[in-house]
């Protein structure tokens, strides 16, 4: 009896450093490279906000089909090629299905660690606990499934095993726990088993956006970032290049308006789909460390960042209700304002704040702007994405929350003369350096002469921001004391019971 294995790709969209690749293809005649359209985040949604999916906007849909083409190229150089599936309501049952029908002995995935992926892995796993009885093969030899840790340096499980069974909630104590990562393998391919007998299955090539139903996309329009893992391996080989850029890198010292070089590496939505190995890219910078002797560490470093990566993806994988304010312990309960028309207009870079319509950011629910970021972002990471406006909003990890930067002063500091608000918003171009910050300033007739009316060309101030900002700290102050509060009343309740026990 052929032995088939059966490669499910997700993330990890990638040949090196591929542990469920790697366990598929060894002692396996035929290997099922696959990977099934989900349509939470492909199928087109037209009451969405902008163009894309329910889940992900147009420009990351984009970006993951050139990761899965450039993944299906490197396939067939290996003589192999890329399975693409229609999920017609999740990618679970369609994996459950062909394992049937193609008489798979092994079933190989990434680990997935964020609650969808869980969801689905856990489907897989019972289906495929009830295939061994509703098929000869599958009783009588068992259907293997193995599924690595390999889209993160550690196993989140493993981090907060030991710390109690509780996520380390600081990045020290996060650092102090985890230690130090296995490398990646070393191991390279020359050719891989070939892909058995199909069957009747419906089978595509990788799907242009157009031949998913997104028929009015406009190129000019695509961010510069091309996806896949050749584009990710060169970029890290162009980073690395300048050793001592990544010697003395210091987060945050990094200059936030630089845009046609950017101030950092520009691999995260490389490591987000799994075209680089973060066990790769961290064993690299190491290299580089050790080449160069004095570097900057962590938290601030280049490596630091890749840690921070890990401390969110431990905190997210052992706290549940992560994504959200209620239900989720380790986040202040703030009764933030609803207003939707604040929101549209930060979402839609209406402000009247240029540097915040260049970048967005805005007082309001979390959640809400987390939802913005989720669907735009190439790189929208769904741990590091809720971590950090947990962190930034202080509703968790972070609790200065009377540290409020300024739309105005934060900017000028990097980029007096606004070339990265004269280059996203055309429309203030001309607007002097000393009111391109705040155009609401300028004497109407230099707006004249900017051709740039305030009310008209481009909007006011949707709030003051010394106004929004006191009432920011206001009610945020009201929630810690609350907090501290209740902390106190539930400390003085543990003594009293822990008394009461003694005297019994």
């Amino acid at each position: 009896m052929e032995s088939n294995a059966l490669l499910w790709f997700r993330k990890g969209l990638r040949i090196h450093d591929n542990p469920a690749l790697d366990y598929a293809r060894r002692e396996s005649n035929n290997l099922f490279p696959v990977f099934v359209i989900d349509p939470r985040y492909l199928h087109p949604d037209s009451s969405a906000f902008s163009l894309g999916s329910t889940r992900a906007g147009i420009n990351r849909i984009r970006f993951l089909l050139e990761c899965l083409s450039d993944l299906d190229s490197s396939l067939r150089r290996l003589g192999s090629r890329l399975l693409v599936l229609r999920g017609d309501s999740d990618p679970a049952s369609a994996i459950c299905r062909i394992v049937k029908e193609w008489k798979i002995r092994k079933l190989c995935f990434e680990y997935d660690t964020e609650p969808y992926g869980q969801e689905l892995d856990r489907k897989v796993k019972i289906m495929i606990v009830r295939l061994g009885f509703l098929k000869d093969f599958a009783s009588k030899h068992g259907i293997e499934v193995f599924c690595p840790v390999s889209h993160t340096l550690f196993n989140p499980a493993d981090v907060i095993g030991k710390n109690g069974g509780k996520p380390p909630l600081t990045y020290q104590s996060f650092i102090a726990l985890a230690g130090k990562p296995e490398g990646p393998l070393e191991v390279t391919y020359s050719k891989l088993p070939p892909v058995g007998n199909v069957g009747e299955s419906e089978l595509l090539t990788v799907p242009t956006i157009e031949e998913l139903g997104y028929k009015e996309t406009i190129e000019e329009e695509f961010p510069p970032f091309q996806g896949g893992e050749s584009e990710a391996l060169r970029r890290l080989k162009e980073v690395l290049k300048d050793k001592e850029w990544i010697a003395n890198f210091e987060k945050p010292k990094g200059d936030p308006s630089a845009f046609l070089k950017p101030a950092t590496t520009v691999l995260s939505p490389y490591l987000k789909f799994g075209c680089l190995s973060s066990r790769y890219f961290y064993q690299r910078l190491h290299n580089v460390y050790q080449i160069v002797g004095k570097h900057t560490s962590p938290p601030v470093s280049l490596l630091g960042q890749l840690l921070w990566r890990e401390f969110f993806y431990t905190v997210a994988f052992g706290t549940p209700n992560f994504d959200q304010m209620i239900g989720n312990k380790i986040c202040k309960q703030v009764p933030w304002r609803e207003d939707e028309a604040l929101l549209v207009a930060w979402r839609e870079g209406r402000t009247g704040y240029p540097w915040i319509d260049a970048i967005m950011i805005q007082f309001i629910h979390w959640e809400k702007g987390r939802d913005v970021f989720e669907r735009l972002l190439l790189d929208s990471d769904w741990a590091i994405n809720n971590g950090n406006w947990l962190w930034l909003s202080s509703s968790a990890f972070f609790n200065q929350y009377y540290r409020i930067y300024s739309p105005i002063s934060f900017g000028k500091k990097y980029d007096p003369d606004g070339k990265y608000i004269r280059h996203f918003i055309p429309v203030l171009k001309d607007m002097p350096n000393e009111y391109v910050y705040e155009p609401w300033t300028a004497p109407l007739s230099v707006q004249r002469k900017a051709n740039c009316i305030i009310g008209k060309d481009y909007p006011r101030p949707v709030v003051s921001h010394d106004t929004a900002s006191k009432e920011c700290k206001k009610k945020m102050g009201e929630v810690y004391a609350k907090d501290r509060s209740m902390k106190s009343c539930k400390k003085e309740s543990s003594k009293s019971a822990t008394l009461r026990k003694r005297k019994k």
